[in-house]
């Protein structure tokens, strides 16, 4: 199944605005969106409502209280950094200021002259969960899985001891538009393409750390609450993003997640 948050379309101006300024929740079938009535994390059901892909916005499909970022979980991202594999998860935080929806430009920063994409699987947290057990079964807590790019101003990165500055950036974190609430299997494919190029691949097997090791390492210290997001790590090919270009996240048997690059604000 797939989940989704969404606006409808303004037909007179091609956009969310004041008329659609409503969020609502869906279901995506065969190219229709099929309205929801209560929150994705909770219980839901069919309200009889449904619009054309082509009516609505979608929307990050969570809105969560943390975005819990993985570094270095694909052995050929540690490879191109020359950074020795981890023996244990290496965590961080992107503030929720710092999610975009799908097709929302993600806007360069004056304060670095690097930046780079970060196609990462999201997982999407359904129940709260704190020290989940060996004898637990992960996938209860898991609402759904979506594309991810952890926009990462790398110069910024490498100069601060932490790098919470160089991720947090407002638009530095797109997600969605969809979350698949089947799990993933070991041959899920996640790539990232700027401008149509394929610049990484991998799959679900190549994560050092799985997703099910992933939540115990983490609820051991902190509570991961419905809606927050765990962006699992981003595998080798990492490389800049400049104005102008447009840069996709795909997850075979999930979806695309599109955003262009624009220049900085005045």
């Amino acid at each position: 199944m797939k989940l989704c948050r969404f606006q409808l379309l303004d037909s007179t101006k091609g956009h969310a605005g004041a008329a659609g300024a409503q969020v609502f929740s869906g279901v995506v079938e065969s190219g229709t969106v099929f309205e929801l009535r209560g929150e994705l994390t909770g219980s839901r059901e069919r309200t009889g409502r449904k619009f054309a892909a082509s009516e609505v916005k979608f929307l990050a499909p969570a809105v969560p209280t943390k975005i819990v970022g993985v570094g270095r979980n694909y052995r050929e991202h540690a490879k191109e950094f020359n950074n020795p594999v981890p023996k244990e998860p290496i965590i961080f935080l992107k503030p929720p200021s710092s999610i975009i929806a799908p097709e929302d430009p993600i806007i360069l920063t004056p304060l670095s002259q690097r930046v780079e994409y970060e196609g990462e699987i999201a997982v999407v947290i359904g129940k709260r969960c704190y020290h989940v057990g060996q004898n637990e079964d992960v996938n209860q807590y898991i609402l759904g899985y979506t594309p991810l790019n952890d926009v990462t101003a790398r110069d910024l990165q490498r100069a601060d001891v932490q790098w919470i500055r160089a991720k947090g950036f407002d638009t530095f974190c797109p997600f969605g538009p969809v979350l698949e609430t089947d799990h993933l299997t070991a041959d899920t494919k996640i790539e990232t393409l700027v401008n149509g190029e394929i610049k990484q691949s991998a799959t679900v097997a190549d994560l050092i750390f799985s997703i099910d090791f992933l939540i115990r390492w983490i609820t051991a210290c902190m509570t991961l609450e419905p809606g927050d997001v765990i962006a699992t790590g981003t595998p080798g090919g990492v490389g800049p993003i400049v104005a102008g270009d447009v840069c996709e996240v795909r997850v075979s048997g999930v979806g695309t997640l599109r955003n262009p690059v624009v220049a900085p604000k005045d």
